[in-house]
């Protein structure tokens, strides 16, 4: 009970530090609004056990997390929030996802040093920086010319220059970096998009939200199988905003 009030008290003064006037959190205020997050992260993380198949998240995972600055990674009128465990506006109608999906999404990918990584959707470029900070060569397409624009510049701000990026639909994959060892799509889509699935490895995983944006969106776990099948597995609802594109 003590570890649970403390965790409610940590979010009580990390909402409090975040409502104060300014754009931005000074580095007291700073340091407990992540120490909050990531002890309500670690939280619902294990009461989710159930759902997504593991109640804590990695040594690999949880250090990328806290060594990669989520505020850096959103609009400076948005800082002051960026430690709040929701997804973010960062323009163009697209978000910086919620902490807490990033941190599942990451650990299902179980990612290892080297792998191939293709991620669908740079948004701000966020989840690229964690799948680097893994290990991952990752390869990330945005189909909004300023967002990619803006994403690249904060991953060669902050040391993720490894990072390939460019501006492209991203339901077509990236054909020359193919096949790849983990796919992560950021954005919903009603189908599984079939190019995505060409490009996946043996061997290789992928984490996508599939549904509408006006029907209950899943986020949807699939794996290839040793002798070429694919094994798929719902994990939890999610909210994402839709995938855009000519498809």
């Amino acid at each position: 009970m003590a570890g649970r009030l403390g965790i409610v008290f940590g979010l009580a003064l990390g909402l409090l530090l975040a409502l104060l006037p300014g754009t931005a959190l000074g580095e007291p205020a700073a340091d407990a609004a992540k120490h909050a997050l990531w002890a309500d992260v670690d939280f619902k993380i294990s009461r989710l056990h159930g759902e997504i198949g593991f109640g804590e998240l990695s040594p690999a995972v949880r250090d990328a997390l806290h060594g990669v600055p989520r505020d850096q990674f959103v609009p400076e009128r948005q800082r002051r929030h960026a430690f709040e465990n929701r997804p973010l506006p960062i323009g163009f109608g697209q978000t910086i996802s919620q902490p807490l999906i990033v941190a599942i999404m990451s650990e299902l990918l179980a990612i290892e040093p080297g792998d191939s990584v293709f991620e669908l959707g740079t948004g701000s470029g966020y989840q690229a920086a964690v799948l680097d900070a893994l290990g991952a060569r990752v390869y990330s397409v945005e189909i909004i010319p300023e967002l990619a624009e803006r994403a690249r510049d904060t991953l060669d701000r902050l040391g993720h220059g490894g990072v390939e990026t460019r501006v492209a639909d991203g339901y077509f994959g990236w054909p020359q970096a193919a096949p790849f060892d983990a796919i992560i799509v950021t954005a919903a889509t009603d189908h599984v998009p079939p190019p995505l699935l060409q490009q996946l490895k043996t061997g290789g995983r992928m984490v996508i939200p599939v549904g509408s944006r006006y029907s209950t969106q899943k986020l949807v776990y699939i794996a290839r199988e040793p002798d070429g099948t694919l094994r798929t597995r719902e994990i939890l609802p999610v909210t994402f905003v839709p995938l855009t594109g000519g498809h």
